[in-house]
């Protein structure tokens, strides 16, 4: 589980630092705000994945 969550802050470091400088004051709470909207993306994505293979 750790491995996958290392992999996704990488994943998230980098869309975070293409839209908000690395030394902004702010990049931590955008980069946080970033990974829960990938996380929210991806557990959507499955459970609709989920549900169109059941029909």
């Amino acid at each position: 589980m750790s491995i996958i969550l290392r992999i996704l802050f990488v994943l998230v470091g980098s869309i975070t630092a293409l839209f908000v400088a690395r030394d902004s004051l702010n990049f931590d709470i955008i980069q946080t705000f970033v990974a829960i909207l990938l996380v929210t993306a991806l557990l959507l994505g499955g459970s609709f994945w989920s549900l169109w293979r059941k029909t």
